[in-house]
């Protein structure tokens, strides 16, 4: 059965960059069965309602500014799946879980730098899934649960953002592989929570873990919500696996996570 995985998108620069993560990036789908379809949350598409995408061909959309010529130049025509995203629609009512189809929106670039460093061919069908900054954990980890029947038909379930990601505090003039501490200190519990599955904790993050208020500032909350979806669509077997992690700009954080 395919997990689901939390994979932070880090910097849009991630598309056209060779470095340390964007190898594992390239490398992490082909130690996974290829999937029939996949879901992913993005961060970077933030609604106060659960939404779901039934669109037949998405476009990119380029949701930054500033950046190199060569990125603007990727497309990631990635195919829609409404058998898949009925079904999603079907698990969430059945949840009780309210949502609103979108027949329009295109992949932002939470959705699409991942999906392009792991399979550049754009020739896995895709359904994309909003993430509501205003919800608890325990609500985003419950959406999760509600999916993870899909994971038995072969379909893989990303969540997009970051564990840290406080870009007023990033220094994106650095180049050093070094990190500031107080971002592997969060990092760090997060780590031993999950593996403890110890969602008590993890679900009061914001007054328990170690200076949350600069690695999740109450900006950012849809940046580290998503490893919630992740980790919720891992609750029958809850076992969580620490793939991947490092820095960027001495404290944007690049962690892979696996839920079985």
């Amino acid at each position: 059965m395919l997990p689901s995985l939390f994979i932070a998108h880090g910097a849009p620069l991630l598309a056209i960059e060779k470095n340390e993560y964007t190898q594992y990036l390239q490398e992490l789908a082909q130690t996974l069965p290829r999937p029939k379809a996949i879901v992913i949350f993005s961060a970077h598409w933030a609604s106060y309602e659960q939404k779901v995408s039934e669109v037949e061909q998405y476009s990119t959309i380029y949701d930054f500014y500033g950046f190199p010529d060569a990125l603007y130049e990727i497309q990631y025509p990635a195919k829609g799946e409404l058998g898949v995203a009925k079904e999603i629609e079907k698990l969430l009512a059945e949840s009780g879980i309210s949502y609103r189809v979108e027949n329009e929106r295109g992949l932002d670039h939470g959705a699409w730098v991942v999906l392009h460093l792991m399979y550049p061919d754009a020739n896995i069908p895709v359904v994309a899934m909003s993430v509501n900054p205003e919800i608890l954990p325990q609500q985003a980890y419950q959406i999760g649960k509600a999916l993870s029947a899909l994971k038995e038909k072969d379909i893989l379930i990303i969540t997009s953002g970051g564990t840290v990601h406080n870009l007023r505090m990033a220094n994106m003039a650095s180049d050093e592989n070094a990190a500031d501490d107080w971002a592997v200190d969060f990092d760090k519990w997060l780590e031993k929570h999950l593996k403890a599955w110890d969602t008590e904790s993890l679900f009061n993050y914001d007054t328990l873990a170690p200076l949350a208020e600069l690695a999740v500032p109450p900006y950012g909350a849809e940046h580290f919500l998503p490893i919630f979806y992740a980790m919720g669509a891992g609750d029958a077997r809850k076992k969580a696996v620490l793939l991947h992690r490092s820095y960027r700009y001495d404290n944007l954080s690049h962690c892979v996570w696996r839920f079985e």
